[in-house]
């Protein structure tokens, strides 16, 4: 009975990573990432995309009232700490409609340790469409979006994405 409750679980999991692979889509080779200059929810300050020049970034499109954007914050916090001091950075683009004292105290509530700022109506076009959220976009150190993650994305396949791209 044991072994097959695992087999079963094993199945599961099995299933449940084949059908995020066949979600995770590559973007264009050419794809340079929009540049936007966007109010940090904390402090109000514009941040520049110029900033982050010569990172490896996740940008992260998400929302306060998404399940699945507030179940990844954990991994986003985890790979800031483990990737931040080595060139990475998390960026999360929110899309609240409400403003930025929602997001604001999330970020305050969930301690969270990577730049959240404040999407304009334009920005998740010049992504090239967000249509649903989470979505997240691999830009690697020269400014190139490699990969596009429509949806939930497990931490392992993040992480190894992440390591590959920062050799």
């Amino acid at each position: 009975m044991v072994q097959f409750k695992s087999s079963r679980y094993l199945g599961l999991l099995l299933a449940s990573f084949i059908a995020v692979m066949m979600f995770v889509q590559p973007v264009s080779a050419a794809s340079k990432m929009p540049s936007f200059v966007l109010p940090d929810v904390v402090t109000g300050d514009s941040v520049d995309s110029k900033q982050f020049s010569g990172k490896t970034l996740l940008v992260t499109f998400f929302a306060t009232w998404c399940p699945p954007c507030m179940q990844e914050v954990p991994d986003l916090i985890e790979l800031q700490n483990k990737y931040g001091d080595k060139g990475f950075s998390v960026v999360a683009l929110s899309v609240d409609q409400g403003g930025s004292g929602v997001v604001k105290k999330l970020v305050e509530k969930r301690s969270i340790n990577y730049p959240v700022l404040m999407a304009s109506s334009g920005t998740a076009r010049d992504f090239g469409g967000v249509v649903g959220i989470p979505t997240s976009f691999l830009v690697n150190s020269k400014g190139t979006v490699v990969k596009k993650y429509p949806g939930y994305v497990p931490h392992v396949l993040l992480e190894n994405d992440i390591k590959s791209i920062m050799k």
